[in-house]
């Protein structure tokens, strides 16, 4: 692992601290496997990046997990974070200040016509984008939205464990991983192939019920797209993904790629 990681267990504190904040009881992940031993690696100028979690439809209880994360991660690795659930940040002038937008769980329409142009505008200007979990449950009424994000959710079946493949092991994102990767997550299923993408990691159904994308069925990607940078997971449903070593490594991983750090 090359990101630099002062303590572990600082991080795992903030978001234990955020989980007893929650309305609802956080939901049992099990076990991951995998702790890779950290390892000094090159470092990188700041950057900042946007996190937006609104939602209109369904609200997962781990959003505060995935903020609190985030901004651990950050404050590790040279990086600002802003957390925000008003729409009006998506102007020209604000999203000037970042250097990638990440949708954490969002879901339904969250951007009206002039939010969603100034999106588009800032990926156009070589910016990143992270999309994580029900991100792609997210804006069905804006096509350009679903193919940046290059899959458009479908549906899934209960939490539970399964086995992942790491399809591409020199990335960022998933370098440091174990292989197979063994978690527990809503394992989404997506309305079609998913297409025109670098897959990362993917998903073995014959290790759980419920899965419908057959034996390619990707759950996280990265791509270029019109100028930007499109990274995407599918997990994280889970306030107890926020505190696993393995996922963090591979958000922190996506972030960073998603602003052009190798």
């Amino acid at each position: 692992m090359r990101k630099r990681w002062r303590s572990l267990a600082a991080l795992t504190a903030v978001v234990l601290a955020c989980h007893s904040r929650e309305v609802a009881a956080p939901e049992v992940c099990g076990t991951s496997s995998g702790a890779p031993a950290a390892a000094a690696g090159p470092s990188h100028a700041p950057f900042r990046v946007l996190v937006f979690s609104r939602t209109t439809g369904y609200r997962h209880a781990s959003i505060p997990a995935g903020i609190a994360a985030i901004e651990v991660l950050g404050a590790f690795n040279n990086f600002g974070v802003d957390a925000t659930e008003n729409p009006a940040a998506f102007n020209d002038v604000n999203l000037a200040r970042f250097d990638a937008v990440v949708f954490l769980s969002t879901t339904g329409d969250v951007l009206d016509d002039s939010q969603q142009a100034a999106f588009e505008r800032f990926i156009r200007a070589g910016h990143g984008f992270v999309g994580v979990h029900s991100a792609s449950d997210t804006e069905y009424g804006w096509p350009w939205y679903h193919a940046l994000l290059g899959a458009t959710f479908a549906g899934h079946p209960a939490l539970q464990q399964a086995s992942l493949t790491i399809a591409d092991a020199a990335q960022s994102s998933t370098r440091s991983l174990p292989d197979p990767w063994v978690r527990s997550d809503e394992w989404y299923n997506f309305t079609a192939p998913v297409s025109d993408v670098s897959v990362l990691v993917r998903v073995n159904e014959s290790t759980y019920a419920g899965g419908t994308m057959g034996s390619m069925h990707p759950i996280s990607w990265q791509r270029t797209f019109e100028g930007g940078r499109l990274w995407y997971t599918a997990m994280g449903h889970a306030a107890c993904s926020y505190s696993e070593r393995p996922f963090l490594d591979h958000l922190l991983g996506g972030i960073e790629w998603a602003v052009g750090i190798p």
